[in-house]
């Protein structure tokens, strides 16, 4: 399956047939689905009926599974960040894997499929497929539709849909071995393995089974391994200086009395105790950040996939497919502190051997008269506080395609089970038993312990316990099927008419040793709920001429929670001549809150901390809005504990959420103005209303007394919880174009190019907080739209974003040159104003070769990063070691290898 260089744009009854989808590629030249000689009408995302590709009016991005393997790509991550209309966060530094966000609308709004069916979502929010889970070395290709499909797979795909689709048959055996190692010592290394087998023919034999395996390991990258990102020269050049913190949690700990509530410590004049710690403001240590650090967590998957296909008859075919993948990923966050727990503060007494001044050794601090101190500790001793996450995903689909009588069919059925678990894996104790550790002198809050205190540790540790459980299922079955009525000017006018049920069930179980890990800022919780979904709907192709096609499609979805939502959706496609195309795609789409959304867990009082630091607006005031740092504590309050710190932040579901929702727009054009030349521009356009999302943290920071109702306070006006559950916000609108340019330069002697850029161009992304205020453009900034589900973190949003690749081939040599590319962009600056500032545009350049010239062996080459681009510096509140690994890479050059074995 292969392009040639004398591909042109044509109509539905001209050979050779172009396929016209790989017009609006994203990434890369597409393979065609069948030679001149074999055309093959085949279903492509986004519609119900098959057709030649060379039909299809809606963009399509394709990227094939051969062009994964050329780009050196490891995991289906690199594909997603690197695809000009994703806004996808770096995977690794999220705990429900890899996750995609096209448009940047948010995951929730981007529908997964493999095989054009839906997985059972990532257990927790249960709002979105985990990538990690799919088997990326049986993927075929993937398919990206660049526009609302909310007719055809179901009311929730606004922002696009991506199906990954897995190779029909394989025969054979292919073992596969791949090696990442940066230039720069360190983590971030990765090794992946694969293996699949098939036998049996399906045209000879009539049927085929194969299998695939596939095992992927990253290691854990520190942020100390890149320590020249994050200076603390580089750090005080932003805005935030290491030293600004003050009486925060540290080791040696911090201290205050009950009359003196400016913290200080015994060891500052000494310079604290690095690397656990260093000298902070104000007499006080702060722990040491970049120590600390993790610039991407380490993971670990295995999937497995196995197909099995029958042909019954030419027009018949059976196929059942299994898929299992598993993922590991440890987090790593600060080392566990001593917390206040069941109301009792850390006080460590004067009879303490640990006491400033006594006999274990702690220099003596003036001023000091034996009164009890409230230490704030971070106990070094047990590194830091890591939790494993493991996903497992499974599914198994039956699915019956033929024809009967003059209709074309498929039937089919999906069953899905994700299932994630969390442990404690190092570094955590019960906290209370900390807290009678200090008191009673078994532990030195002021140093590493001693014998006695290392087995008090032990002692308390709650490592390898479970602290949450939650499943997730999805049970669908579905059919279509489709028939030509009449001939019109164009070709036959076809109808395809479907329906589906599914049923969608979430548990999730936070367990009851949460209540003693106090550091993990949690505790027990259940939720669960279910919800049936109903389908029908119906799509119709109507060729008026030659030249112009239409097709309208309506889908009616019932929810057993929600009621009734009719979505329509009409695209054109009209080619006046073959070097000239257009289309265009007008549609709607309703998305109900997810079931973690609706029915998830609810606590009565704060369960997590906000990921950045700020400081209290009551009980820390007087500082610049949103700037951490800048407030002054109210009398007798301790400043460690309301001023630049995590605060108490309460998560969970809002049984009050309404759905949203949404409408869109494409229109476009595809010229060939000379020979193996094709440029595309495609415009769209997405509004949505009741806009389900969290409210980033800056939003309350910056304007506290407007979102005063969200600081729930205590009956002493300490800081409850910051209410930070899913809202039904205002408005958002998007829009954009997308532009492709594919050129294949004449053949030389010394060998074939091709060049090929995509990029998307945002001209609005406008987001209203709440319904009928002002909408706020979020273009090429740190936005007020955030991650929803997975992250408070606010959207970063490029105004241009391409890939650029020029290839090249000569016999058994391939070779590509990759660019990954996106405009700068404002800093989040909630910083003094001295130190506002502007990201600079990124670049990437990725490097990769091959040679066939071996019987059965191919030996792939590469650099990623060719250049060494460092991540941007940024002055996010959330990114105390100051480089943005959310939206690129801190690893640095690294030196790919590949080798595949096929017999």
């Amino acid at each position: 399956m292969k392009y040639h260089n004398n591909d042109k744009i044509v109509n539905r009854n001209t050979r050779p047939v172009f396929v016209l989808s790989s017009i609006a590629l994203a990434v890369l030249t597409v393979v065609s689905q069948a030679s001149a000689q074999e055309l093959q009408r085949v279903e492509v995302t986004g519609s119900s009926i098959k057709r030649l590709a060379s039909e299809a009016s809606l963009p399509v991005t394709m990227v094939t599974g051969e062009e994964l393997e050329k780009r050196g790509m490891t995991t289906l991550a690199d594909l997603m960040m690197s695809l000009p209309e994703s806004a996808s966060l770096a995977p690794s530094n999220a705990g429900s894997g890899t996750n995609i966000n096209l448009r940047g609308l948010g995951v929730n709004r981007t529908l997964v499929l493999l095989n054009g069916r839906r997985l059972a979502n990532e257990a927790i929010a249960d709002g979105y497929a985990n990538l990690d889970v799919i088997p990326m070395s049986a993927i075929a290709r993937v398919e990206i539709l660049r526009d609302g499909a909310s007719s055809i797979y179901g009311s929730d795909a606004i922002g696009g849909v991506v199906n990954f689709i897995t190779k029909r048959t394989f025969n054979g055996t292919s073992v596969s071995a791949q090696a990442v190692k940066p230039q720069q010592s360190g983590g971030g290394d990765e090794q992946r393995f694969s293996a699949t087998f098939g036998t049996g023919d399906l045209n000879k034999d009539g049927w085929n089974l194969y299998g695939t395996i596939d095992a992927h390991r990253r290691s854990r990258l520190l942020a100390s391994d890149r320590a020249d990102l994050s200076t603390p020269d580089i750090l005080t050049s932003i805005g935030r200086a290491p030293t600004l913190g003050s009486g925060g949690y540290a080791m040696p700990a911090n201290f205050t009395t009950a009359t003196n509530k400016t913290a200080a410590n015994p060891y500052y004049a000494s310079g604290c105790v690095g690397p656990y710690s260093i000298q902070g403001a104000k007499n006080t240590c702060i722990l040491n950040a970049a120590y600390y650090g993790t610039a991407l967590y380490g993971n670990e998957q295995v999937t497995f996939y196995a197909k099995g296909t029958k042909k019954l008859s030419e027009d018949h075919v059976i196929t059942i497919d299994y898929m299992r993948g598993q993922e590991q990923i440890l987090g790593t966050k600060n080392p566990t502190t001593s917390l206040a727990a069941n109301g009792v503060n850390a006080i460590l007494p004067s009879t303490s051997k640990w006491y400033p001044g006594g006999s274990g050794g702690v220099p003596a601090v003036a001023g000091l008269k034996g009164e009890p101190l409230t230490v704030t500790w971070s106990v070094a001793d047990l590194a830091e506080a890591t939790t494993k996450d493991v996903q497992l995903n499974q599914r198994v689909t039956l699915n019956d395609e033929g024809r009967f009588g003059n209709w074309d069919y498929k039937a089919g059925f999906v069953y899905g089970n994700s299932q994630r678990d969390n442990y404690y894996e190092s570094g955590y104790v019960n906290g209370p038993g900390l807290l009678t550790g200090i008191a009673n002198g078994s532990l030195n809050p002021f140093g590493l312990q001693d014998a006695n205190g290392k087995a008090y540790l032990k002692s308390i540790s709650v490592d390898g316990a479970q602290n949450r459980h939650s499943i997730s299922t999805y049970t669908g079955v579905d059919f279509t099927a489709s028939t030509e009525l009449m001939t019109l000017a164009g070709g036959p006018l076809t109808l395809a008419l479907g329906t589906d049920f599914h049923r969608d069930t979430t548990e999730d179980t936070k367990t009851d040793i949460t209540s003693v890990v106090t550091y993990a800022a949690s505790g027990p919780a259940h939720g669960q709920g279910a919800r049936n979904v109903a389908a029908a709907y119906a799509e119709m192709e109507i060729p008026l001429t030659k030249e112009l096609n239409l097709n309208v499609a309506v889908r009616d979805d019932h929810f057993s929670d929600f009621g009734n939502t009719v979505n329509p959706k009409a695209s054109f496609r009209y080619q006046p001549m073959k070097s000239l195309m257009f289309r265009g795609s007008a549609n709607t789409g309703f998305r109900a809150p997810t079931l973690f959304d609706r029915y998830g867990y609810r606590v009565a009082g704060a369960n997590a901390t906000t990921a950045a630091k700020w400081d209290d607006p009551v009980q820390c005031p007087g500082g610049t809005p949103g700037v951490a740092g800048t407030g002054k504590a109210l009398p007798g309050l301790v400043a460690s504990a309301v001023c630049n710190v995590a605060l108490p932040r309460q998560t969970g579901s809002n049984p009050d959420l309404i759905p949203e929702t949404s409408r869109g727009a494409t229109l476009g054009v595809v010229v060939e103005p000379m020979k193996d030349l094709t440029i595309s521009a495609d415009y769209w356009h997405i509004e949505m209303k009741d806009m389900l999302a969290n409210l980033p943290e800056q939003v309350y920071f910056l304007n506290p007394t407007k979102y005063a109702d969200l600081f729930v306070r205590n009956a002493d006006g300490s800081l409850a919880y910051i209410k930070n559950i899913t809202m039904n916000l205002g408005g958002q609108k998007a829009s954009g174009i997308d532009v492709s340019l594919a050129y294949a330069l004449p053949k030389t002697s010394v060998g074939e190019f091709r060049f090929r850029i995509d990029g998307t161009y945002l001209t609005q992304f406008d987001n209203q907080l709440e319904k009928d205020s002002a909408y706020i453009s979020n273009v090429g900034r740190f936005g007020v739209a955030s991650n929803g589900t997975t992250s408070s973190f606010p959207i970063i949003t490029f105004r241009w974003k391409h890939t650029m690749t020029l290839s090249w081939a000569q016999g058994n040599w391939n070779s590509q040159l990759t660019q990954n590319y996106n405009t700068g962009y404002h800093d989040q600056n909630l910083v003094a104003a001295d130190y506002f500032r502007d990201i600079e545009p990124y670049s990437v350049w990725n490097w990769t070769a091959s040679y066939r010239g071996f019987k059965n062996l191919t030996i792939a080459a590469g650099i990623t990063n060719l250049l060494n681009a460092k991540p941007p510096i940024t002055n996010h509140s959330a990114y105390t070691y100051g480089y943005l690994s959310s939206a690129a890479s801190p690893i640095g050059r690294a030196f790919n290898a590949r080798l595949t074995y096929t017999f």
